[in-house]
């Protein structure tokens, strides 16, 4: 005699929960998570330039929307990281942009996507250090960025790129220290790789553009200049010293709105 098992069989996963399972794949590897961004960020400062205001909050929109998936398989301190490379970031875009005129954006605004682009950038740079192409090989990995830096802040000096670069050469010089002595020169390689795509591609599509002289002292300035990617560093830098202090203060007022009395 056979009996039937009444026990309860366990319900299918629901298609967001696998769509989401497979995006989780893609946030958290290496060798999917920088492609993706490249592509992204591709795709959308392309679709930037072609539209208006309206098309770019939208952009902007997927552009956080991403930004907060790929922080969830994160740990907290790398949340933490993400989110003072966002609040640092921003203060020095609307210091060197609003306020200095360094460069200029092609509306003229500050696109609510930069924020979030800021954040990307630092993930792109911290997901190729954990691939196995860094992990396996992070002195050549740190020295083809090097040899990439010197040769661009070099041409630059020349005309041969439209622009006698000064400001970019003397910006790749801080960025070669960084990655000679810096915390996470493997780190620091990743954001330079993505950062060269990203200015040049940039400035191509037209979503930002440099002006050829710095404001006050006058250095001519590449469009876009050689060392760029030396602010990014700096943004990372100091996610690196701050983040544990932001991650203390965090935690420090969650457990003071946890023991605050229900009335209160």
């Amino acid at each position: 005699m056979t009996t039937l098992d009444a026990r309860p069989h366990a319900a299918p996963p629901s298609l967001a929960r696998r769509l989401w399972a497979h995006a989780l794949v893609v946030l958290e590897r290496p060798r999917y998570f920088v492609p993706f961004l490249v592509v992204f960020t591709a795709l959308g400062l392309w679709l930037d330039s072609l539209s208006g205001l309206g098309w770019q909050l939208v952009l902007s929109a997927i552009a956080w929307a991403v930004l907060i998936a790929a922080c969830v398989p994160l740990a907290p301190i790398d949340r933490a990281r993400v989110f003072v490379v966002v609040v640092v970031a921003t203060t020095a875009e609307v210091i060197f942009s609003s306020i200095l005129g360094v460069y200029d954006y092609r509306l003229g605004n500050l696109p609510l996507f930069v924020p979030a682009g800021h954040g990307l950038v630092y993930l792109a740079g911290y997901r190729f250090s954990q691939s196995r192409l860094a992990r396996v090989h992070p002195r050549a990995v740190v020295g083809i960025a090097i040899a990439g830096a010197v040769a661009w802040g070099i041409v630059g000096l020349t005309n041969v790129l439209g622009r006698v670069d000064v400001a970019g050469a003397l910006a790749v010089v801080f960025l070669v220290v960084f990655l000679l002595v810096g915390r996470a020169p493997t780190l620091y390689a990743g954001v330079f790789f993505f950062v060269a795509f990203l200015e040049v591609w940039g400035t191509w599509v037209g979503t930002w553009t440099w002006y050829e002289y710095m404001p006050f002292i006058g250095v001519m300035n590449g469009n876009p200049p050689s060392g760029a990617a030396a602010g990014y560093v700096l943004f990372d830098i100091c996610a690196l010293a701050l983040a544990p202090a932001v991650l203390a203060a965090w935690r420090w007022v969650a457990r003071r709105v946890r023991g605050a009395p229900s009335g209160a």
